[in-house]
């Protein structure tokens, strides 16, 4: 059975993975679903079938990425609603969870204590909010403008990969403060359940920013390249990479990543533009499924790349 497809039955899609129910509601998609198919349950709610079986995809597989070919069937607005209500939904329902949480769990800390915490925390959250501002203040009306066909003179795509942080970091250090830091007075039933919360947010935003920088960043490319906006030849490489291996520039891409280099030393070493190196690199994490800069050095050194004198 196949079961990212129009015609499975919604309860039989939550028996895959539960984990999208949450995905489904965030889509505008909740209630009782009897017997109806995913492709009858997009209908009636004005989605696009193709769009939310990608999300879905994205969110059963840590190590999927869609192909372009995926992408250019997915209608943008749907990408945005999911991010839109995805934000709405960290803020009001997981952080807010999360916070009483971490209030019940280090109430016999010290005062003193308890506050650094609640500072980290506040510091974290203050961090997510900046990033989905920047998100919703910045990006989204830009899509929207390039569907439009209008075309932002301060702001690009481009810009936005460059500026789309990690909001991973912090959770991190969080999950170790309360799994290694917290004194054993603090109720153990209440840290499991926390810990579990965070786990669950850190899975969840893995997965949305995979579809930001999977989905919506390559749909934006393609409407600014169909109003002549981008960068040909980042739309050519768009339209034609779609092998598993790396090719001969993504290999010379990779070895200048691991020797420390940023985006515009590696365009002025290799004579091409920023836009293409982030679009090689977009390849490369596509292709080998690593990201950071650590992982795609030790990569180009087992594969034999480069040497390890070159990068101590």
């Amino acid at each position: 059975m196949e079961i990212f497809s129009g015609n499975i039955k919604v309860s039989e899609l939550a028996d895959y993975n539960c984990r999208l129910l949450l995905v489904l509601s965030r889509l505008g998609i909740a209630g009782s679903f009897g017997e109806r198919t995913v492709a009858e349950v997009c209908q009636k709610n004005g989605l696009d079938t193709d769009t939310v079986l990608l999300i879905c995809r994205v969110y059963s597989s840590a190590d999927f990425r869609p192909s372009v070919r995926e992408v250019k069937k997915c209608r943008v607005e749907d990408v945005i609603r999911y991010v839109r209500r995805s934000h709405d939904f960290y803020m009001r329902n997981a952080i807010e969870s999360i916070a009483v949480s971490i209030e019940r769990l280090i109430s016999p800390c010290l005062p003193s204590r308890q506050q650094v915490v609640r500072d980290f925390f506040a510091g974290y959250k203050d961090e997510l909010l900046r990033h989905f501002a920047f998100e919703e203040e910045e990006v989204i009306p830009y899509i929207d403008g390039l569907l439009e066909g209008r075309r932002s003179q301060n702001f690009n795509i481009h810009y936005f990969e460059e500026h789309h942080t990690n909001i991973d970091e912090k959770l991190s250090d969080l999950k170790n403060i309360v799994m290694k830091s917290l004194p054993h007075e603090c109720d153990d039933s209440l840290r499991q359940s926390l810990l579990q919360d965070l786990y669950a947010l850190q899975d969840d935003l893995r997965s949305h920013t995979c579809i930001e920088d999977h989905i919506l960043v390559p749909m934006a490319r393609l409407l600014e390249g169909a109003h002549g906006f981008g960068d040909k030849h980042v739309d050519a490489l768009m339209e034609e990479d779609e092998s598993s291996e790396l090719s001969d520039r993504e290999k010379e891409i990779l070895v200048c990543v691991a020797k420390g280099l940023i985006n515009k030393e590696i365009a002025d070493r290799l004579n091409i533009s920023i836009n293409t190196v982030i679009t090689h690199r977009r390849n490369i994490t596509r292709k080998i499924g690593i990201r950071s800069i650590p992982g795609l050095t030790v990569y180009a050194i087992l594969n034999n790349l480069i040497d390890i004198k070159d990068v101590e």
